[in-house]
């Protein structure tokens, strides 16, 4: 009798097909991170935010130091202790450059928080409720389009008074135009999409329909269009300290500074204006460069 041994042949498991999976944000910082312009002029306004928010640790004086014991004017290179030179008070050049940085940032970030915050609700308003809420908001924006922003932001500065705040104010009520129009453009597009009618056919109320299922499908060409906003309130700045009503002494601007330098012999005390106008240039091109960056990120069929 022969005994038999069973032999059991080993189980083999299919082998897992993982599907990775990537949200369409997760997507989209993946183009933007191969998107080497926009990549460079996020490191460049890293590195101005680092300088902004860390002036009082990194630069070498204070903004406001005078050196009475040296030549004003000083050119650049000149001496180990001031880098750059010194402007036609005696102060720090370098000084003033990294705290320039500091009243420029904060200028250009919270002019449009404050004008996408009065334009966006308009927008959303007008766009959703229309009828005559939409007519009185259009014909207020039709009147606001009509004034020339840079007079009335120079009558209200001289009403007002010279200033950091008064700056931010004025920019910010000259600016919510266009975030109006843009939100505004948004709602008339997707509030007939079929998503918000059958959301609205199982009794949803206004407000989610808007903030659940509107405004995050708008929300990528606001944030596009609030990455070139902040360049335009920078370079509005500059404009206005360049011509003598925005910042006031001693806090340093580069706007203002361009204004000095331009005043003085620019072809002998050359730096004085040459500085702050490369840094005004690079902010402004690296906002481009990030801006059209998130536009391609946020738009697939536009990156192809």
């Amino acid at each position: 009798m022969t005994n038999q041994v069973a032999i059991e042949a080993p189980v083999v498991k299919p082998p897992s097909l993982k599907i990775e999976r990537r949200s369409p944000w997760g997507q989209a910082a993946r183009r933007f991170a191969r998107n080497r312009l926009a990549m460079f002029g996020l490191i460049i306004l890293l590195f101005l935010l680092f300088l902004a928010i860390f002036a009082d640790v990194i630069s070498p004086y204070p903004y406001d130091r005078v050196f009475l014991s040296l030549r004003a004017n000083m050119l650049p290179f000149t001496d180990p202790a001031h880098l750059l030179g010194l402007d036609s008070s005696s102060r720090d050049y370098l000084a003033r450059l990294i705290y320039g940085a500091r009243t420029s940032m904060m200028v250009g970030l919270i002019v449009p928080l404050i004008s996408f915050a009065i334009g966006v609700p308009l927008g959303t308003l007008s766009g959703y409720r229309g009828g005559w809420i939409d007519f009185a908001i259009q014909r207020v924006v039709d009147i606001a389009t009509a004034v020339p922003p840079l007079l009335f932001a120079l009558f209200l500065l001289s009403v007002l008074g010279s200033g950091v705040s008064n700056v931010i104010f004025v920019l910010a009520i000259t600016g919510w135009i266009e975030s109006t129009r843009l939100t505004r453009a948004q709602l008339l597009t997707y509030k007939e999409r079929e998503f918000v009618l059958s959301a609205r056919s199982i009794g949803a109320g206004d407000l989610r329909i808007i903030f659940s299922h509107i405004l995050p499908n708008a929300i990528s060409p606001l944030l596009v269009s609030f990455t070139f906003a902040v360049p335009l309130a920078i370079f509005a700045e500059a404009g206005l300290s360049f011509l003598g009503i925005g910042i006031t002494e001693p806090t340093p601007s580069w706007g203002k500074m361009v204004g000095s330098g331009i005043g003085t012999s620019i072809r002998v005390y050359y730096h004085l204006a040459m500085f702050p106008t490369l840094l005004v240039a690079f902010t402004m091109l690296s906002f481009s460069f990030v801006g059209d960056g998130l536009q391609e990120a946020l738009d697939p069929n536009r990156s192809r």
